[in-house]
């Protein structure tokens, strides 16, 4: 199954309540860190990932692909000093069918972000660009805000956080 809209993502709280007694790995996200900049506030998909410092040529890469409903996960090494993402990556997010993107750093153009239909959570906004002579690494664990976020896994997000499941969980009495 693939990630999806707003309309078919549980709460992160339902989730928690739900599997909080799950001998599944169920991991909780700090809280505080990230906000929301997408038009879509609740979301979750396989997690797919992209380590890079500054430099954003494999987030946009990674994003030209189909994304069947995956959620990027960009470590960004939690730079304030540029952006990685904007509203021209947002929208090829968009257009490919990714569910969302969680960036550890900064995004840019939030104003038209706020209009494109897929989450987008960061830790906050920069107006410059990032540089781009570095690729990074894809496909690797990478680890911020207390998570350890794993290529494959499950991430939950919504306006309450973020969380995060080796397995896809399901809600009873739900078709997710």
């Amino acid at each position: 199954m693939s990630g999806g809209p707003p309309s078919s993502s549980p709460a992160t709280a339902d989730l928690c309540d739900e599997h909080v007694l799950s001998p599944t790995r169920l991991a909780v996200g700090q809280p505080g860190i990230f906000s929301d900049y997408g038009a879509v506030k609740r979301f979750h998909g396989r997690i797919e990932t992209v380590r890079c410092f500054e430099s954003n040529p494999l987030v946009r890469k990674t994003l030209s692909e189909p994304g069947q409903g995956r959620v990027l996960v960009v470590d960004g090494g939690e730079s304030m000093r540029c952006a990685i993402l904007g509203d021209l990556l947002a929208g090829m997010a968009h257009e490919n069918g990714w569910a969302g993107v969680v960036v550890n750093g900064c995004i840019r153009d939030s104003s038209a972000i706020a209009n494109i239909e897929v989450g987008v959570k960061a830790r906050g906004t920069h107006p410059l660009k990032s540089i781009k002579t570095h690729m990074g690494e894809r496909g690797v664990t990478v680890a911020f805000a207390g998570l350890e976020f794993n290529p494959g896994y499950w991430l939950y997000a919504d306006e309450d956080g973020i969380v995060i499941s080796e397995t896809e969980l399901h809600l009873p009495g739900s078709s997710l």
